[in-house]
């Protein structure tokens, strides 16, 4: 048994802007004991040193302990976008994951108000369950999105300049908030929306006091702080849990009738128990 696992959750932002954040969870399998153990906030480029270098060098050290990296934006471009066949238009497409689209399309209409129907060229699978299948719906941007592609493009350029080897995975920051949030008995008001310009930071605080107070997590307290004032490195540990989560098989698995070649989002399962 390894002396310690680490994890790694990165919060992207822009590449223009200096709001990425990473965060460097430990684990200790011998004491059962998952610490915080490092916060970077406001990774920025500096002179010709770009922030996306300094983000791919706090991955890479001690990189052999590190079990997967989390990030908290889409890994992979919607299939239609690197399809190589010949296309019928996707009203006509057989492929697996369009057929899955059609079939999850249809059956949310019914008895619905009308729907906007999907478009495979800006959204995933992955996306449409979200919207629909979970026990609230939750908004996932397209990953293809106005806001989205932007932040998709930069973390695949980071995961493809990261050592071989290394598993990413892709993290929904508000939806594990949520589930892990709902364990730890927290109302639903106060996981609704741990960005929003008021009552943000009092989401976040109180999530991470009830994630202490439980003995879940040991966070210090400058790094407690940080992320109460800072939703992104809030969010980077965020995804730093749900990596940590996957490593326990507390996250969901790809549903049974899911398409393969469509990528997932790991989360955590519901009526979590830490």
């Amino acid at each position: 048994m390894a002396d310690v696992v680490r994890f790694i959750g990165v919060s992207i932002a822009g590449g223009k802007s200096d709001k990425a954040c990473v965060a460097i969870l430990e684990y200790y399998p011998q004491n059962k004991k998952i610490f915080l153990s490092r916060l970077f906030e406001k990774i920025k480029s500096e002179g010709e040193i770009s922030g996306d270098l300094k983000i791919h060098e706090l991955i890479s050290q001690d990189d052999q302990t590190v079990k997967y990296i989390a990030f908290d934006a889409a890994l992979s471009l919607p299939q239609c976008l690197t399809c190589k066949l010949k296309c019928p238009g996707y009203e006509l497409c057989k492929e697996p994951h369009i057929e899955w689209m059609w079939k999850h399309f249809r059956e949310y209409k019914k008895g619905k108000k009308p729907v906007k129907l999907f478009t495979p060229y800006t959204q995933r699978a992955v996306e449409m369950y979200f919207q629909t299948k979970l026990e609230e719906k939750f908004d996932i941007h397209h990953a293809m999105g106005a806001n989205s592609a932007p932040l998709m493009a930069r973390a695949m350029y980071i995961k493809n300049h990261l050592p071989a080897g290394l598993e990413c995975i892709e993290v929904y920051p508000k939806l594990t908030m949520w589930r892990l949030g709902e364990s730890l008995g927290l109302v639903k008001s106060t996981l609704k929306d741990h960005r929003a310009a008021f009552g943000g930071d009092e989401s976040r605080e109180k999530f991470i006091h009830a994630l202490s107070e439980k003995n879940i997590a040991f966070i210090y307290h400058q790094d407690a702080k940080s992320m109460i004032e800072n939703s992104h490195a809030f969010e980077a540990f965020l995804c730093g849990m749900t990596a940590f989560l996957k490593y326990k098989n507390l996250v969901e698995p790809r549903p049974k009738n899911f398409p393969k070649s469509e990528a997932w989002i790991d989360f955590p399962i519901k009526g979590i128990k830490l």
